[in-house]
Protein backbone atom coordinates (compact mmCIF):
# COMPACT_ATOMS: atom_id res chain seq x y z
CA UNK A 1 0.00 0.00 0.00
CA UNK A 2 1.59 3.21 -0.61
CA UNK A 3 0.43 6.79 0.36
CA UNK A 4 1.52 9.79 -1.04
CA UNK A 5 1.48 13.28 0.16
CA UNK A 6 0.43 15.89 -1.87
CA UNK A 7 1.21 19.46 -0.31
CA UNK A 8 1.95 22.85 -1.39
CA UNK A 9 0.78 26.34 -0.47
CA UNK A 10 -2.63 27.72 -1.70
CA UNK A 11 -2.68 27.66 -5.63
CA UNK A 12 -0.07 25.21 -6.35
CA UNK A 13 -2.33 22.62 -7.54
CA UNK A 14 -3.20 20.46 -4.93
CA UNK A 15 -7.06 20.13 -5.50
CA UNK A 16 -6.45 20.10 -9.77
CA UNK A 17 -3.87 17.21 -9.53
CA UNK A 18 -6.27 15.14 -7.40
CA UNK A 19 -9.18 15.59 -9.64
CA UNK A 20 -7.39 14.21 -12.45
CA UNK A 21 -6.02 11.16 -10.07
CA UNK A 22 -9.74 10.73 -9.21
CA UNK A 23 -10.42 10.53 -12.76
CA UNK A 24 -8.01 8.34 -13.42
CA UNK A 25 -9.52 5.84 -10.72
CA UNK A 26 -7.26 6.64 -7.88
CA UNK A 27 -8.20 6.58 -4.66
CA UNK A 28 -7.83 10.90 -3.65
CA UNK A 29 -8.73 12.52 -0.35
CA UNK A 30 -8.44 16.10 -0.24
CA UNK A 31 -8.48 17.51 3.12
CA UNK A 32 -9.50 20.81 2.55
CA UNK A 33 -12.81 19.51 2.15
CA UNK A 34 -14.82 17.92 4.80
CA UNK A 35 -13.93 17.56 8.30
CA UNK A 36 -10.40 16.83 8.05
CA UNK A 37 -9.55 19.88 9.16
CA UNK A 38 -9.65 22.11 12.59
CA UNK A 39 -8.88 25.44 13.36
CA UNK A 40 -6.77 25.83 16.65
CA UNK A 41 -6.92 29.11 18.52
CA UNK A 42 -3.94 30.50 18.90
CA UNK A 43 -2.52 32.99 21.52
CA UNK A 44 -2.55 35.84 18.99
CA UNK A 45 -6.45 35.44 18.87
CA UNK A 46 -5.42 33.84 15.35
CA UNK A 47 -6.21 30.54 14.43
CA UNK A 48 -4.24 27.77 12.69
CA UNK A 49 -5.68 24.92 10.08
CA UNK A 50 -4.56 21.64 11.56
CA UNK A 51 -5.49 17.96 10.96
CA UNK A 52 -7.59 16.10 13.07
CA UNK A 53 -4.94 13.73 14.29
CA UNK A 54 -8.20 10.50 14.50
CA UNK A 55 -9.47 11.28 11.39
CA UNK A 56 -6.14 10.53 9.40
CA UNK A 57 -4.83 7.81 11.54
CA UNK A 58 -8.08 5.99 10.65
CA UNK A 59 -7.90 6.84 6.99
CA UNK A 60 -4.30 5.71 7.18
CA UNK A 61 -5.23 2.87 8.78
CA UNK A 62 -8.01 1.56 6.38
CA UNK A 63 -5.64 2.07 3.60
CA UNK A 64 -3.45 -0.18 5.27
CA UNK A 65 -5.60 -3.26 4.78
CA UNK A 66 -6.87 -2.40 1.72
CA UNK A 67 -3.73 -2.52 -0.22
CA UNK A 68 -4.70 0.70 -2.74
CA UNK A 69 -2.79 3.66 -3.52
CA UNK A 70 -3.97 6.52 -1.45
CA UNK A 71 -2.86 10.01 -2.72
CA UNK A 72 -3.92 12.86 0.49
CA UNK A 73 -3.61 16.03 -0.36
CA UNK A 74 -3.40 19.26 2.39
CA UNK A 75 -0.74 21.49 3.79
CA UNK A 76 -1.37 21.75 7.78
CA UNK A 77 0.87 22.41 10.47
CA UNK A 78 0.90 19.09 12.17
CA UNK A 79 1.15 17.03 8.90
CA UNK A 80 4.68 15.62 10.26
CA UNK A 81 3.24 13.86 12.65
CA UNK A 82 2.51 11.53 9.64
CA UNK A 83 5.27 11.10 7.91
CA UNK A 84 6.05 8.27 9.03
CA UNK A 85 3.45 6.53 7.49
CA UNK A 86 3.78 8.55 4.42
CA UNK A 87 5.92 6.54 1.04
CA UNK A 88 6.33 9.94 -0.41
CA UNK A 89 5.77 13.79 0.38
CA UNK A 90 5.52 15.57 -2.83
CA UNK A 91 5.54 19.31 -2.93
CA UNK A 92 3.56 21.20 -5.60
CA UNK A 93 4.71 24.42 -6.42
CA UNK A 94 4.45 27.18 -8.43
CA UNK A 95 5.47 31.29 -8.76
CA UNK A 96 3.55 33.40 -5.71
CA UNK A 97 2.25 35.14 -9.41
CA UNK A 98 1.11 32.31 -10.73
CA UNK A 99 -0.55 30.84 -7.79
CA UNK A 100 -2.41 34.17 -6.78
CA UNK A 101 -3.63 34.35 -10.26
CA UNK A 102 -4.88 30.37 -9.98
CA UNK A 103 -6.63 31.50 -6.57
CA UNK A 104 -8.27 34.79 -7.99
CA UNK A 105 -10.51 32.27 -10.38
CA UNK A 106 -11.05 28.61 -8.99
CA UNK A 107 -14.32 27.39 -7.06
CA UNK A 108 -12.42 27.53 -3.32
CA UNK A 109 -12.99 31.15 -2.15
CA UNK A 110 -9.78 31.73 0.03
CA UNK A 111 -7.26 33.83 -1.67
CA UNK A 112 -9.94 36.59 -2.79
CA UNK A 113 -9.59 39.42 -0.66
CA UNK A 114 -6.27 41.29 -0.16
CA UNK A 115 -5.57 39.88 3.10
CA UNK A 116 -5.63 36.47 2.05
CA UNK A 117 -3.47 37.16 -0.84
CA UNK A 118 -1.16 38.66 1.51
CA UNK A 119 -1.39 35.63 4.16
CA UNK A 120 -0.53 33.31 0.53
CA UNK A 121 2.53 35.24 -0.62
CA UNK A 122 3.96 35.42 3.44
CA UNK A 123 2.95 31.57 4.00
CA UNK A 124 4.82 30.79 0.32
CA UNK A 125 7.93 32.78 1.92
CA UNK A 126 7.63 31.05 5.59
CA UNK A 127 6.41 28.05 5.05
CA UNK A 128 7.49 26.55 1.77
CA UNK A 129 11.11 26.00 2.17
CA UNK A 130 10.16 24.07 5.23
CA UNK A 131 8.00 21.54 2.94
CA UNK A 132 10.61 21.72 0.62
CA UNK A 133 13.22 20.47 3.47
CA UNK A 134 11.14 17.43 4.27
CA UNK A 135 9.42 16.43 0.75
CA UNK A 136 10.81 13.35 -1.20
CA UNK A 137 9.54 14.85 -4.37
CA UNK A 138 9.34 18.47 -5.82
CA UNK A 139 6.56 19.27 -8.97
CA UNK A 140 6.51 22.38 -10.34
CA UNK A 141 3.14 22.55 -11.84
CA UNK A 142 3.48 25.26 -14.55
CA UNK A 143 3.94 21.94 -16.43
CA UNK A 144 0.77 21.13 -18.26
CA UNK A 145 -1.59 19.24 -15.74
CA UNK A 146 -1.75 16.03 -17.11
CA UNK A 147 2.45 15.67 -17.01
CA UNK A 148 1.94 16.82 -13.08
CA UNK A 149 -0.80 13.82 -12.78
CA UNK A 150 1.82 11.40 -14.41
CA UNK A 151 4.35 12.19 -12.73
CA UNK A 152 2.12 11.81 -9.41
CA UNK A 153 0.59 8.20 -10.53
CA UNK A 154 4.18 7.10 -11.19
CA UNK A 155 4.89 6.77 -7.55
CA UNK A 156 2.11 4.14 -7.09
CA UNK A 157 2.50 2.54 -10.34
CA UNK A 158 4.86 -0.48 -9.50
CA UNK A 159 1.79 -1.04 -5.92
CA UNK A 160 -1.09 -1.07 -8.71
CA UNK A 161 0.77 -3.76 -10.79
CA UNK A 162 -0.06 -7.60 -10.36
Amino acid sequence: MTVVLVTGMSGAGKSTALGLLAQRGFRVVDTSHGDWIELEQLPDGGTEPRWREDLIAALLTEHERSGLPLFLAGTVYNQGVFYPRFDEVVLLTAPVSVMLERVACRDNPFGRTAEQRTKIAADTAEVEPLLRGSATLEIDTRAPRDEVADRLAALVESSTVD
